[in-house]
C-alpha cells in the first residue's frame, strides 16, 4: 500500500472573473471549491494509475467534511484524523492576474498528533509513504523527520517532498527518491552548475548521503535519475505548459507507484516524467488518458 501525507489539506475556493477592481465590489458566477493539498494531488495521479493508496493527514470542521467528500467521489481512499479546528480554505483568484490567499492551517493538538502517529502501526515492509506540503504551524518543524525511524523500522519506503536543509537531514534515513529540480540542487550545494556533468556530480553527493534515488527535474529540459548503479536521462515532452501546480506531486506519483508495482527505477522514471507533463500541459491534475498521450514522447535513455 502507498499512504500519502497531507497534513495541511485545504479546500481551495477559486474564483474567475475577468477582472478585479481594487476597492470595489467584484462579482462572479464562475467558482468552485476544489479539494487541495501536495499530498491529494499525489493520491490522484495514483487512483489515475491504478495503484492502491489511502490519503492520511488531519481534518476538521465543515470544510474537512466537504474536503473527505470529494475525495470519496473521486474514489480516493482516506484515513484522516479528525481534528477540533477547521481545514484551512485558500482563496484562489483568477482575472487579469492570479492571486493566492493561503490560509496557514488550523491549530493541531498533541493528543491529534499522537492520534496520527498511531496510524503508524498499520505500515507493512514494502509499503511506501509519500509525505508532501508544508506543516500548520502548530507542527514542530520536525514532524516529518519523527516519523521517519517508525516508517523505517516497519520495513517501508518513504518519501519526504521538500527542499534545503530539511531535505538534507532526512537523507540518513534512506529515501526511496529524492527529487529536487536543478536550481533547488545548486541551493543545497551553496553553487551553481556551468555544466551537466557538474550538476550530475552534485547529485551523486545525495546519493553517497543516503538517497536511494535522485531525480532531477528540469522542466521542458527534461530530467535525469541517479541510481546507485546508473544515470537515466529523458528529454522533455512536448507541449504548451499552463500550469506548475502539482506538476512536481504527478512526478513523484509517477515514479513511487510505478516502482511499488515493478521496482524498476528506470521505468519509474519515465511514468514520473509523464505524469509531470501531463499535467503541466492541462489546468487540473492529470488523468489516465492525457497521461497516455505523453507517454510516447518520454525515452529514457542510460547514460552511465
Amino acid at each position: 500500500m502507498i499512504y500519502t501525507v497531507t497534513v495541511n489539506p485545504a479546500l481551495d475556493y477559486v474564483m474567475l472573473l475577468p477582472k478585479v477592481n481594487d476597492g470595489e465590489v467584484n462579482r462572479t458566477d464562475n467558482y468552485s471549491f476544489l479539494a487541495g493539498g501536495k499530498g491529494i494531488n499525489v493520491s490522484q495521479i495514483l487512483n489515475q494509475l491504478k495503484v492502491d493508496n489511502t490519503a492520511w493527514g488531519f481534518v476538521g470542521g465543515f470544510t474537512g467534511k466537504e474536503l473527505v467528500r470529494q475525495l470519496n467521489q473521486k474514489q480516493i481512499a482516506s484515513d484522516f484524523v479528525t481534528i477540533s479546528d477547521d481545514t484551512r480554505v485558500n482563496v484562489k483568484i483568477h482575472a487579469q492576474k492570479e492571486t493566492e490567499i493561503n490560509a496557514a492551517g488550523p491549530k493541531i493538538t498533541e493528543q491529534e498528533i499522537t492520534a496520527f502517529k498511531t496510524r503508524l502501526s498499520d505500515l507493512q515492509p514494502g509499503d511506501i509513504v509519500v509525505m508532501s506540503g508544508s506543516l500548520t504551524p502548530s507542527l514542530p518543524t520536525d514532524f516529518y523527520q519523527q516519523l521517519l525511524p517508525t516508517i523505517r523500522e516497519a520495513g517501508a519506503e518513504f518519501v519526504v517532498d521538500t527542499t534545503g536543509e530539511a531535505l538534507l537531514d532526512t537523507l540518513a534515513y534512506k529515501p526511496l527518491v529524492i527529487k529536487p529540480n536543478h536550481h533547488e540542487l545548486a541551493d543545497l550545494f551553496n553553487t551553481t552548475f556551468d555544466s551537466s556533468e557538474v550538476m550530475l556530480e552534485y547529485a551523486e553527493k545525495l546519493l553517497d548521503k543516503g538517497a536511494q534515488n535522485v531525480m532531477i527535474s528540469m522542466a521542458g529540459e527534461g530530467g535525469y535519475l541517479l541510481t546507485q548503479d546508473h544515470v537515466y536521462h529523458a528529454k522533455g515532452a512536448v507541449g504548451t505548459a499552463v500550469n506548475s501546480v502539482g506538476a512536481g506531486d504527478s512526478m513523484i506519483a509517477g515514479f513511487v507507484g510505478t516502482y511499488f508495482e515493478t521496482k524498476d527505477p528506470a521505468e519509474s522514471f519515465r511514468i514520473g516524467m509523464a505524469c509531470g507533463a501531463a499535467t503541466a500541459f492541462t489546468k487540473d491534475i492529470a488523468v489516465k488518458s492525457q497521461i497516455d498521450a505523453v507517454l510516447p514522447q518520454i525515452k529514457v535513455e542510460q547514460i552511465s
